[in-house]
């Protein structure tokens, strides 16, 4: 009996929930990169997700824009981690990819730790972390390969992005950095900005032999074209990948801002019962 007590009392302390900030996962050239976690109670081992936030590729934090899918996940039975990443204009592509992998790679290498199972792992990006998870999804080598992307609204095709402000002369006062700092450009009208669009654009990238792919968007997104997603996804499914497009009706740019209206939170159990189906053992 004694045995068994003390075994109880040893075991208990795996089965609780973990909740833990600013934990370091990686440190490029000196600069810490941090995330925040959330484990189910349970002895596991837990589908996983690895949130990354948008922001214009300038600007946020792991706890920007993306909150809405903490208790989404942690009440579905996943484990979450949400990440920072490198910034423009002090850091330009592909700091913020490789931060993302290294992500992946942390989460793989600890997961006895936070009782994940490493072979069901999702990306979960919105806006410019959209365009972050879809890039890392199409072109991850083997150590940082995910089970799934979910794609909230991502910029996957930058030469339709872009294509308004390349139309149009540079102006006076230019807006905060964003995605040409990213880039690295000084201008949208600098020489081989068309090429190197072309070049960094997942859809550029698709394979059959990527993972397979959610994209969610609103079809009145003001910033990002709605038609990305299901471009991206008619491309995938030629080239013999799985996806799939969940249009939320009338939402604009940004899930927080669905929260706003009940007829849009269909995205939360859409995205769920993809995941689990995608991921399931």
């Amino acid at each position: 009996m004694r045995k068994n007590l003390l075994l109880v009392l040893m075991l208990a302390p795996l089965a609780i929930a973990i909740e833990q900030n600013d934990v370091e996962f990686a440190k490029p050239g000196g600069v810490a990169m941090t995330l925040d976690l959330r484990v189910p109670e349970g002895k596991g081992p837990f589908p996983a997700a690895i949130i990354v936030h948008g922001g214009s590729f300038s600007h946020g934090n792991k706890r920007t824009y993306v909150t809405p899918l903490f208790d989404v996940l942690s009440n579905a039975g996943f484990a979450w981690f949400t990440i920072n990443y490198r910034l423009a204009p002090d850091h330009h592509f592909p700091a913020a990819v490789d931060d993302v992998q290294s992500a992946v790679i942390w989460v793989k290498s600890n997961a006895a730790k936070y009782r994940v199972d490493p072979k069901r792992i999702a990306l979960i990006g919105e806006s410019a972390g959209g365009y972050l998870v879809a890039y890392a999804g199409v072109h991850a080598d083997r150590t940082a390969r995910v089970a799934a992307v979910v794609d909230f609204y991502g910029p996957n095709d930058l030469v339709l992005q872009t294509e308004k402000r390349r139309s149009e002369p540079d102006p006076v006062k230019p807006p905060g950095p964003g995605l040409m700092e990213f880039l690295g450009f000084k201008s949208w009208h600098d020489a081989g900005v068309v090429e190197k669009l072309r070049a960094v654009s997942p859809t550029t990238l698709i394979s059959k032999r990527m993972p397979p792919f959610l994209f969610i968007h609103g079809n009145a997104d003001e910033q990002v074209p709605y038609e990305q997603s299901p471009k991206m996804c008619d491309a995938m499914r030629k080239a013999g990948a799985r996806c799939e497009v969940v249009t939320v009706e009338g939402g604009r740019h940004g899930m927080m801002s669905w929260e706003k209206d009940p007829a849009m939170a269909h995205w939360k159990t859409d995205m769920v019962a993809w995941l689990k189906k995608t991921l399931a053992k």
